[in-house]
């Protein structure tokens, strides 16, 4: 039965970083909403996306999942409204779920994490450390695996997911 791995945490937490890496590491299909915004917004820069790239990863992981793909949704997920689009996919698509949140223990790290990076998907304007600390985000304390990334290794974490699977 696939699975659908859903990711969550702020910014700079070392959630594409995991993500990209299980993907390598199972062959999971890698879906980053990053990506899907970024193609927005080339089109609309002014466009007020709302949860739409969110709607449109989790059709493209029940297209994944329905063929026996594993698929890994890779974003921040911020709430129990997010979170549910993912778990109601997996189950539309008639496969597992596995909710993964990172986050990262020691502020100063993440602080430069944050003000260090590099955007990688072209056009996409990453956030400042002002930014990050005032998002809106509620912890996943129901995920099925939490990552302190400060204190684990990409290596470690992808282990931990793929133990857990």
């Amino acid at each position: 039965m696939a699975v659908l791995i859903s990711f969550s945490g702020l910014p700079g937490t070392g959630k594409s970083t995991v993500a990209r890496a299980l993907s390598r590491e199972t062959g999971a299909v890698y879906l980053r909403i990053d990506a899907i915004d970024a193609a927005i917004w080339a089109r609309d820069p002014d466009r007020d996306i709302g949860p739409e790239s969110y709607h449109i990863a989790a059709a493209l992981a029940v297209s994944n999942l329905e063929i026996g793909h594993d698929t890994i949704v890779d974003c921040v997920n911020p709430w129990d409204l997010t979170r549910a689009i993912f778990t109601d996919a997996a189950t539309r698509a008639g496969a597992r779920f596995l909710g993964v949140e990172t986050r990262c223990s020691d502020a100063a790290v993440h602080r430069a994490r944050i003000e260090q990076r590099k955007a990688e998907v072209p056009g996409l304007k990453l956030p400042d450390w002002q930014a990050v600390l005032d998002r809106d985000y509620t912890p996943w304390d129901t995920a099925d695996v939490r990552l302190d990334t400060c204190r684990l290794s990409v290596a470690d974490s992808v282990e931990r997911i793929t133990r857990t699977l």
